[in-house]
């Protein structure tokens, strides 16, 4: 896995950024199934995966502000 910059991740068009936080939710729910089943190794996996979908909602809101601002 990458990680991207929030720079790179801001050029993103909508459609994408939505696209990566779908994938990231469901990366989110395999790692927990695997916790759960006691399948896991690298538990920080997790804690990485919640930070991700968090900065991508971050910058998703960023945009709604920045859209609600200008009206």
């Amino acid at each position: 896995m990458v990680k991207q910059t929030g720079e790179e991740v801001r050029r993103w068009d909508d459609q994408r950024l939505n696209h990566e936080i779908n994938e990231a939710y469901r990366a989110l729910f395999t790692l927990r199934f695997q916790h759960a089943s006691r399948q896991l190794e690298n538990y920080r996996e997790l804690r990485n995966a919640r930070r991700k979908i968090a900065r991508l909602r971050t910058i998703k809101r960023e945009r709604e502000l920045a859209t609600l601002g200008e009206e």
